[in-house]
């Protein structure tokens, strides 16, 4: 069953998005920053009015272009990146504020208030006023208030961003619960929360979708840039070869796993510390065209191989930029798809 069905179009913002979520689907948004993820989420919410395409929310139509209903009346559930609690309320009032508005009275919309906070580990708060939580804390309220409000579809538009780090492990454990079952949107920068909380990826660059599928395969199998890059991966072109793939640079990456017939436009992806630099080994010959620090590690930039090596081969190595090497990748670790 779909619980929602979206063609958001804003021509001045330049997007133009289909998405389709399940009954008991969380889907993860992500692409590079002003990519439309959250011209998306804000249409489907409400916050926008679409120019063309349509939305549907459990098979009502919400908005088609020409006639929008209130985003009050949308039955859509919104957290942001900041809780937006009302101050002048306590922890109960703000999460019950939703069914009260519903028409509901105070015993059920308390109710309501009270199973939306213990689905979030924060029925204790319950009694508190907004200005003694903590950051964490204050988003789970937060994501209680929209769960209270039973929402047909549930847009998250990056719950963790703003908080930091020792918090975000309480806040993912209250999305975990707040998603399971239910429709979800959830728009990330963080590779974590989609492998925690997504079971399928949309990615979004320059207003349009340029890859979706399940998690695992999105994020072990990229096809395109962004992809590869939010997975940590190493995307690179090529031709196939009955080994691997034959780089434009010049040189051959050889996959454990390739049967693909040769001749024929192919991709392959590996993770940076698969790969091995030597000075005169094996693997395509390279230039070095930029050192990082990165994690405790050296990442080894070439125009379009990457390899991640210790601190203890960088040195060894004496590795400086302009420097020629050889890149060699691990072949179980390489993995090679047609284009």
């Amino acid at each position: 069953m779909t619980a929602l069905r979206a063609h958001v179009v804003l021509r001045d913002r330049d997007v133009d998005v289909e998405l389709v979520v399940g009954a008991d689907e969380c889907v993860a948004l992500v692409g590079p920053n002003g990519a439309g993820k959250s011209t998306v989420v804000e249409a489907i919410a409400g916050l926008l009015r679409i120019d063309a395409g349509g939305i549907q929310v459990a098979g009502r139509s919400v908005d088609d272009g020409r006639r929008a209903v209130p985003s009050h009346r949308r039955r859509v559930g919104l957290v942001t990146q900041r809780p937006e609690l009302f101050p002048d309320r306590s922890v109960a009032g703000n999460v019950g504020y939703g069914p009260r508005a519903a028409g509901l009275g105070g015993r059920e919309a308390r109710l309501r208030s009270d199973t939306a906070l213990s689905a979030v580990d924060a029925l204790a708060l319950a009694d508190r006023a907004p200005a003694t939580l903590s950051g964490g804390q204050a988003q789970r309220v937060a994501i209680a208030r929209a769960l209270a409000a039973d929402p047909a579809v549930l847009l998250l538009d990056e719950p963790t961003s703003a908080l930091d780090v020792e918090a975000r492990d309480d806040v993912r454990a209250a999305l975990r619960a707040a998603v399971v079952g239910r429709p979800s949107i959830l728009v990330t920068h963080d590779p974590i929360e989609v492998v925690a909380l997504a079971s399928r990826v949309v990615v979004i660059e320059h207003g349009r979708v340029v890859e979706q599928g399940p998690t695992d395969r999105v994020l072990g199998r990229p096809t395109s840039a962004f992809g590869a890059a939010f997975s940590g991966l190493v995307l690179v072109v090529g031709t196939a070869t009955s080994r691997g793939i034959a780089l434009p640079g010049g040189g051959e990456l050889v996959s454990a796993t390739h049967t693909g017939p040769p001749g024929r436009a192919v991709q392959a992806a590996y993770h940076p510390t698969a790969a091995v630099v030597t000075r005169d080994g094996a693997g395509p010959e390279r230039t070095v065209r930029g050192l990082e620090p990165r994690d405790g590690l050296v990442r080894v930039r070439t125009d379009d191989l990457v390899a991640d090596v210790t601190i203890a081969t960088a040195t060894r190595l004496a590795l400086t930029r302009g420097d020629t090497v050889h890149v060699a990748v691990d072949p179980a670790e390489l993995d090679v798809s047609a284009r």
